[in-house]
């Protein structure tokens, strides 16, 4: 057993954790991990993404309450059937626009210099929306339509991009389309759910000739770490949008941009290309 394997697994669980629902980007964060861990290649890419089916549980315990009421619900109540179908099709988006372009991205942009510019712009994109009047009418998940559905889910595509952030792109998508800071991150949440899981699938399937029975407990490592950081990074998000807003992630995004910028070009740290 290699043990470092398995500390590697961990390390990138809990920033997969840690990351996921915050507007950071954690497909970024974990490029850039992989690179300093030298955890990279094919393999390690299906390894980043099926973790991320460790964040999504710990939302889907979280919300268990929420999630399963709405399944009871489903055929006597409208509001759980409107639920689902605004998860569904804010969903298709990212889906229809991932299978047609998604090799594309990830042999150009799935590298840490562009992963670093994608830091600083959505930095630069929160701070541009946090300063523009908000204008809520849309105070909770309950009340959004299909329309606010298709909005948020065209916002979603955008972090098609690494770097950019799923979750950053729906809950600042959200604000500009006049959902409240809660409804817009809940969703984000809820949606993250199907977009997640059907990518881990996904990957699993497509590369499951570069998997083996030996990757199992490495893959089940990394799922723990993620549930756990998670579960720690989704609770502290809800407490700390109640009182602030998300500029002091926007600070975050362009500081870390311009320290791997800087430390790439000045030679400090070999980032490489990523693959």
């Amino acid at each position: 057993m290699d043990i470092s394997l398995f500390i590697k697994a961990v390390i990138l669980g809990i920033v997969e954790g840690l990351t996921e629902f915050l507007p950071i980007s954690s497909t970024g964060h974990l490029i850039l991990a992989s690179q300093l861990l030298d955890f990279t290649g094919e393999r390690a890419k299906v390894f980043t993404i099926a973790i991320q089916t460790g964040a999504i549980l710990a939302v889907c315990w979280e919300y268990r309450g929420r999630l399963l009421a709405a399944v009871a619900d489903f055929t006597t109540k409208a509001s759980a059937r409107s639920f689902f179908l605004n998860v569904a099709i804010a969903f298709t988006p990212l889906a229809v626009l991932g299978l047609l372009f998604g090799n594309a991205i990830k042999a150009t942009l799935f590298n840490p210099m562009a992963v670093a510019v994608a830091f600083i712009l959505g930095g630069f994109i929160i701070l541009w929306a946090e300063r523009r009047k908000h204008e809520i009418r849309v105070e909770s998940v309950d009340d959004m339509r299909w329309t606010d559905a298709v909005k948020l889910g065209l916002a979603q595509a955008v972090a098609l991009i690494p770097g950019t952030s799923r979750a950053g792109s729906t809950i600042i998508g959200g604000l500009l389309f006049g959902l409240s800071r809660k409804a817009a991150t809940e969703f984000s949440f809820f949606l993250a759910i199907p977009t997640l899981l059907s990518a881990g699938a996904y990957e699993i399937v497509k590369h499951r000739d570069l998997l083996s029975v030996d990757d199992i407990g490495l893959f089940l490592v990394g799922l723990a770490a993620s549930f756990v950081s998670a579960m720690v990074a989704v609770r502290a998000l809800l407490r700390y949008i109640s009182t602030h807003d998300f500029t002091a992630f926007a600070w975050y995004r362009i500081a870390f941009g311009i320290v791997v910028l800087i430390t790439a070009y000045s030679g400090l740290i070999d980032w490489g290309s990523g693959t």
